[in-house]
C-alpha cells in the first residue's frame, strides 16, 4: 500500500476548492456582466445572443433573407469605406452587430438609439440604424480612440468628428462651411453631460460638428484632423492644440 503524504493530500484539496472557488466566481462574474451589461456580452460572444455571422466581424439577427443579409454587409462596408477614406486607412477593427427587429436590439442591450459603440470595439445597429451615415459614425468612435491610444479628448470633439467623417446632413451643410449651427454654449466635455444635452436638444451635434469642421478648414482642411489625433496619441495636450469652444 502507497504511503500518503498527510501535507501533499491537503495542499491538492485546498487547490480543489480554490479551484472549484474560482469557477464559481467565474460563472456569477459572466452572469453579472450579462444582466447588468448585456450590451457588453452581446458584443463579447454574439452568438450567445442568437445573432448568425455574415462574414468575419458581422454579426446578425437570425433568420434574415438572403437579400436582407446583402443589404446588411453593404451598408457596413460602405461604412467602413467611409472611415477609411477619411483616416486613410484604419487603426481598428471593430465587430457590428445588428438587429432587424426592437425585440433583438432590446436583447443584446440597445436602447431607443439607432446605434451605438460599445467600449471603442465593437458596434450595435438597430433597426433604424441600418445605414451607412449612422454605422460610420459610430465606427468613427471605435477609431478615434484606437489611435488616440489612451489619449482623451472632450466628448464634444468625439461626437463632431463622428458626425463629419459620417457626413451626416441632419446636422452638416451640403458643402462650403459646413455649419447648420455655430456653437452657442460651452460645449460638453464629458459623456454624461453630453447624453444629457443630448438628450435635451439633438442640435448639439451640429454644434459639435460646426466646431470640428472649422477648426479643420483654419488649420489645412480635413487632413488636419488625423494629424491632430496623433499629436494627442503622442502626449500633447488637447486644449494647446485645439482649444475648446467658447461659451
Amino acid at each position: 500500500m502507497p504511503l500518503i503524504r498527510r501535507g501533499t493530500s491537503r495542499r491538492r484539496k485546498s487547490w480543489r476548492i480554490a479551484g472549484a472557488v474560482t469557477a464559481v466566481l467565474l460563472v456569477a462574474a459572466v452572469a453579472l456582466t450579462a444582466i447588468a451589461f448585456p450590451s457588453v456580452a452581446a458584443t463579447t460572444c454574439p452568438g450567445c445572443y442568437g445573432l448568425e455571422r455574415i462574414r468575419p466581424g458581422l454579426y446578425a439577427e437570425p433568420g434574415l433573407a438572403p437579400a436582407d443579409h446583402r443589404h446588411v454587409a453593404e451598408v457596413v462596408e460602405r461604412a467602413n469605406q467611409r472611415v477609411r477614406d477619411f483616416f486613410s486607412g484604419r487603426a481598428s477593427t471593430a465587430d457590428v452587430l445588428v438587429c432587424r427587429s426592437d425585440d433583438c436590439y432590446r436583447r443584446i442591450g440597445g436602447g431607443r438609439e439607432r446605434g451605438i459603440a460599445v467600449l471603442n470595439r465593437s458596434v450595435m445597429l438597430s433597426p433604424r440604424g441600418i445605414d451607412p451615415v449612422i454605422a460610420s459614425h459610430e465606427l468613427t468612435h471605435v477609431e478615434l480612440h484606437a489611435r488616440l491610444g489612451g489619449a482623451e479628448v472632450p466628448q464634444w470633439f468625439d461626437e463632431g468628428l463622428a458626425v463629419l467623417v459620417s457626413d451626416d446632413p441632419r446636422y452638416l451643410a451640403p458643402g462650403g462651411d459646413r455649419c447648420l449651427i455655430a456653437p452657442r454654449r460651452s460645449l460638453p466635455a464629458t459623456l454624461g453631460d453630453w447624453l444629457r444635452a443630448a438628450s435635451a436638444d439633438a442640435r448639439v451635434y451640429a454644434e459639435a460638428a460646426c466646431q470640428v469642421s472649422r477648426w479643420a478648414a483654419a488649420n489645412g482642411g480635413k487632413e488636419a484632423l488625423p494629424a491632430l489625433i496623433e499629436r494627442l496619441s503622442a502626449g500633447h495636450p488637447f486644449p494647446s492644440i485645439a482649444p475648446a469652444p467658447s461659451p
